[in-house]
């Protein structure tokens, strides 16, 4: 089984998985044809696999893919990976952190992600030209990524994620699928990159302001800005009460009144082209 088969090669290679920072290995071998198959991955795709680990993820891959780049960060599991797989002509093996070294161009994006970076890895494979992307995460992060406004888990992550990409919550797993077992439940998931459903004018202001909204999600939108006003207006020699007042003249009062869980991101794309259009009026 693979369950068993992961210990031995973990024991044979003195590999000890952390825990703290989301080092798990799945090991139920359904699951793993399932997330292949969810990427419909096929003979002519380019695949990243990211944290691959001792492999197991990766000689599903194999199967369907034309090539794997897999890019691992633990020197001793790239060791392990190259010692098993090294000789697989359509895989190449990268010793590196996935936040900084250059990704190559690829069709797919499939991975079992370290839990404890799943939200700077996001934004980065999502900075990338790609089809689509099937992820393992965490599952309450997962459920993060797909809530809608009004809701408990509605937050920054999900207004970012849905900005820039469809995405869909495909299926749960159990913590009893993986070694070491973790102490929260997984899930899948899929992302297809979009343009965004709505107009913003500037990329970092929008980003801004719904980090701003979100830091302070228990006030209402106008004093969650007014509280990140160094943030919204950088560089700028106005008075802290000039910016408060461009602030109220530039967001309505059916939108400043309301707060941050409460506001698609559509309606902060608006505050965002609002706020740089009053910003551009003084500079």
């Amino acid at each position: 089984m693979l369950r068993e088969r992961t210990e031995k090669i973990l024991n044979k290679y003195g590999i000890r998985l952390s825990k703290k920072r989301g080092q798990s290995h799945l090991v139920d071998g359904e699951v793993l044809k399932r997330i292949v198959d969810y990427g419909d991955v096929s003979s002519t795709d380019r695949v990243l696999e990211i944290g691959p680990g001792i492999g197991n993820l990766t000689s599903f891959l194999l199967r369907k893919a034309g090539s794997v780049i897999a890019v691992e960060k633990d020197r001793m599991l790239v060791d392990a990976l190259r010692d098993r797989m090294g000789d697989e002509k359509n895989l190449e093996i990268v010793h590196g952190d996935v936040l900084e070294v250059d990704l190559p161009s690829v069709d797919k994006v499939v991975a079992n992600l370290p839990y404890s970076v799943s939200s700077p890895v996001t934004f980065r494979i999502l900075e990338q030209s790609f089809e689509l992307a099937v992820l393992m995460y965490q599952k309450e992060f997962a459920e993060r990524m797909v809530a809608k406004p009004g809701t408990s888990q509605y937050s920054r992550l999900s207004v970012n994620v849905s900005y820039r990409s469809h995405v869909e919550l495909l299926e749960e797993v159990s913590p009893d699928k993986f070694i070491p077992q973790p102490d929260v439940s997984s899930a899948i998931v899929k992302l297809v990159p979009k343009r965004p459903d709505f107009e913003v004018r500037d990329d970092e202001v929008f980003f801004k302001t719904v980090r701003a909204a979100f830091q302070h999600r228990r006030k209402k939108i106008r004093n969650s800005l007014i509280y990140s006003l160094e943030e919204m207006f950088p560089d700028s020699d106005l008075s802290d009460d000039r910016k408060r007042n461009l602030i109220d003249e530039a967001i309505p009062e059916g939108l400043a009144d309301r707060r941050a869980q409460e506001l698609s991101p559509e309606k902060f794309g608006i505050i965002s082209n609002l706020l740089l259009e009053k910003r551009g009026s003084v500079d």
